[in-house]
């Protein structure tokens, strides 16, 4: 189901990491996620409200939006 605030996520398992962009553009990687909580968030209905509850908060995260910028603008 559509996100209304979540635009797209990838998990890298064996990093451990979460990229997930919004819909305003912000890009931000949440570290050592671990894969069963990858899981519940790609199988959940409501991503924003999963992400919400069960990520936000609760996992060190750094934002690359400008990094992300710079490798799609051409």
């Amino acid at each position: 189901m559509p996100s209304s605030v979540i635009r797209f996520f990838r998990y890298a398992p064996d990093t451990r990491e979460l990229q997930v962009t919004f819909v305003t553009g912000r890009v931000y990687v949440y570290e050592d996620v671990p894969p069963e909580v990858a899981a519940a968030f790609r199988e959940a209905r409501s991503k924003g409200t999963f992400f919400n509850l069960h990520i936000r908060d609760r996992f060190a995260y750094r934002e690359i939006t400008h990094d992300y910028a710079d490798q799609t603008e051409a």
